[in-house]
């Protein structure tokens, strides 16, 4: 599929800076939840360029090096697990893409939102924006941001968390719910990288 479909209907339309924006990290037991904002050159040709899931890790951390050194503009933000215990994580997502965007050296004329939601009960995208489901692997600027966001919470989550709180074993599964995390979380309780909101069956099922 052409990725720059999305940015081109932009473009025509007589938006002439366009990024693309994604987060990664609602889901984790623990951690911050981290966004992306990315303005790419038009129809720059980044081979492998597609949603980070879809990505292996060696490939994600290329990519990341040739967007960051390429891109006319790029931001990433984060929002942490306290806070997102304190909003709820859609509120914390559409603060980290707004943070991401506001963080832009370039203020972009429009935005592409990857998902369907725009706003939290407290929080929203205000830039002039449309949502795209699936966006990161049908646009390349939502892509790229994809990429940005999600090699920036690993490395954050395995070399700082995984430092901070050895026991839990984050450099492994990232603070997301796998056996091994449940496991440890038996073992040692939360630790202050947990988001408490997301602990409440883990809770509920321990003698």
């Amino acid at each position: 599929m052409d990725l720059w479909t999305y940015e081109r209907e932009q473009w025509e339309d007589g938006k002439a800076t366009v990024c693309g924006v994604d987060e990664a990290g609602a889901g984790p037991l623990a951690g911050p939840v981290y966004a992306a904002a990315v303005i790419l050159p038009r129809e720059l040709e980044l081979p492998g360029l597609d949603d980070s899931k879809k990505l292996t890790e060696k490939k994600r951390e290329e990519l990341y090096k040739q967007i960051t050194e390429k891109a006319e503009a790029w931001s990433i933000a984060r929002v942490e697990a306290a806070e997102i215990d304190e909003m709820d994580i859609l509120n914390a997502r559409m603060l980290a893409m707004q943070l991401a965007i506001d963080g832009l050296k370039a203020k972009p004329d429009f935005a592409l939102i990857d998902g369907n939601r725009d706003h939290g009960s407290r929080h929203a995208v205000k830039t002039p924006h449309s949502t795209i489901v699936k966006g990161d692997g049908k646009s390349a600027s939502i892509a790229a941001a994809s990429i940005l966001a999600k090699v920036s919470r690993d490395r954050f989550v395995s070399a700082q968390l995984d430092k901070q709180y050895p026991e839990y074993g984050f450099a492994k599964h990232k603070g997301y719910g796998t056996k091994y995390h449940y496991e440890m979380l038996d073992l040692h309780g939360p630790c202050p990288a947990h988001r408490k909101t997301f602990l409440k069956k883990w809770e509920e099922r321990r003698p």
